[in-house]
């Protein structure tokens, strides 16, 4: 909210919709878009939320691009191809320009994507485990730090904290959090999800989609969005939060009840819980500060009604790009 809400909405960032020669990705971390067309023969363009952090250039096309980020302050891009390597290609001003690879070192392993943690190091997450790299960019080379082996299914990044977050097991509800900072890699304690129905025989029911990883009031949280079925007796799908601290146990701390079952998305903004409702298009904003803690997990309701979601979309029809020019708004 405030002014520098305003400020960012009068600036939309501009980019070419995705297509069958048009690749878009969006990195967290440095809020950039990548248009990458043609893998990146004909051009990639990244746009930031200012004109410092908006570039564009040619690359080879080597394979359809998986992944790809930038960084801190652009010096470095990282590409994945494939799952078994990544590459890199400097953009230190008197650097060697060409690219350079790097393969993950576990056997059999796939990647299944990667994380800068500063401008030259680098977290490879692989199905195996984790391979944590310095990147020496005058050298084009890598150098292995530290590496974690444990089974992932899948992971969620905290660019604010440098905090990684690996789900393990069979069900993936046992989540393994790692902190990164000054170029070591240790481990938090691992906590387990309540899922509200235990399959058997087991199999992988906490999906990526239905966690996410976010500071709140300066702390750092793991919200998970827990549903349920559709019954008369149904409470309605719930926000679980997890107060996950730096040292100590992980704990279930607030639940958000949602008054309704479908598919849902999650937002924070000026550290307030927003839940977007897919089929009544509307949002609903809890505040956990509201309530004074009386109990050890405390429960939520919205702070207002349901609001209905307004769809902001601008298409500019040019001559060079007559099927238009997507926008969106960056946090």
């Amino acid at each position: 909210g405030g002014e520098d809400s305003l400020i960012r909405m009068e600036n939309p960032v501009q980019f070419e919709h995705a297509s069958s020669v048009n690749n878009v990705f969006f990195d967290e971390a440095n809020k950039q878009v990548f248009a990458v067309r043609s893998g990146g023969a004909t051009g990639v363009v990244v746009k930031g939320p200012d004109d410092k952090s908006s570039v564009a250039f040619r690359m080879d096309d080597k394979g359809e691009v998986k992944c790809i980020k930038f960084s801190i302050g652009n010096k470095i891009l990282a590409v994945q191809r494939t799952s078994k390597s990544v590459d890199f290609i400097n953009f230190i001003p008197d650097y060697p320009h060409m690219e350079f690879t790097q393969e993950c070192k576990t056997k059999n392993a796939n990647v299944l994507g990667f994380c800068w943690t500063s401008w030259n190091e680098i977290v490879f997450i692989t199905d195996q485990g984790v391979e944590f790299y310095q990147v020496f960019p005058d050298k084009r080379s890598l150098k292995l730090q530290k590496s974690q082996n444990i089974n992932v299914n899948w992971y969620q990044y905290c660019p604010e904290t440098a905090v990684l977050l690996l789900s393990t097991t069979v069900q993936g509800n046992v989540l393994q959090p790692l902190a990164f900072r000054n170029g070591t890699i240790s481990k938090m304690s691992k906590f387990e999800i309540e899922l509200p129905v235990i399959p058997k025989p087991a199999k992988l029911s906490l999906s990526e989609r239905d966690v996410a990883i976010a500071t709140i009031y300066g702390q750092l949280y793991v919200m998970y969005l827990k549903h349920h079925s559709r019954t008369p007796n149904s409470p309605g799908a719930e926000v679980v939060l997890y107060h996950l601290p730096r040292e100590g146990p992980c704990k279930k701390s607030h639940v958000l009840k949602l008054n309704t079952t479908g598919k849902f998305a999650l937002n924070i903004v000026d550290n307030l819980v927003v839940v977007h409702h897919q089929s009544s298009q509307t949002s609903l904003i809890f505040d956990i500060k509201l309530k004074e803690p009386d109990c050890a997990v405390n429960t939520h309701q919205p702070v207002l009604p349901a609001r209905s979601i307004h769809p902001y979309r601008l298409l500019i029809t040019t001559s060079s790009n007559p099927s238009g020019i997507n926008k969106v708004l960056l946090n």
